[in-house]
């Protein structure tokens, strides 16, 4: 295994990573801002109120991007388990 070999492998899996994060990511980002908007022009300064509509939306997040994300994990181990006596040389 080279240095290039390991680094672009790497490389690779920090993008699956994050392609697997992103969408839970930015839904729980988009319900914050919106109940935080939400907060400020009732002037609702209740902490723990922001964590059910957050965890309700990376649900349905993980629900409506699930398959989406099995295709790219599956298609990743694919990958790795194909080379993978490549990648012993």
């Amino acid at each position: 295994m080279t240095p290039e070999f390991v680094t672009s492998y790497f490389l690779q899996a920090i993008k699956t990573a994050l392609l697997l994060a992103g969408p839970m990511l930015a839904v729980g980002l988009t319900v914050g801002i919106l109940v935080s908007m939400f907060q400020a022009a009732t002037q609702i300064n209740e902490m723990t109120l922001v964590f059910v509509p957050k965890m309700l939306g990376v649900a349905c997040a993980l629900l409506i991007f699930f398959p989406w994300m099995l295709r790219i994990i599956t298609d990743f181990a694919r990958n790795m388990f194909i080379n993978l006596p490549m990648y012993l040389h």
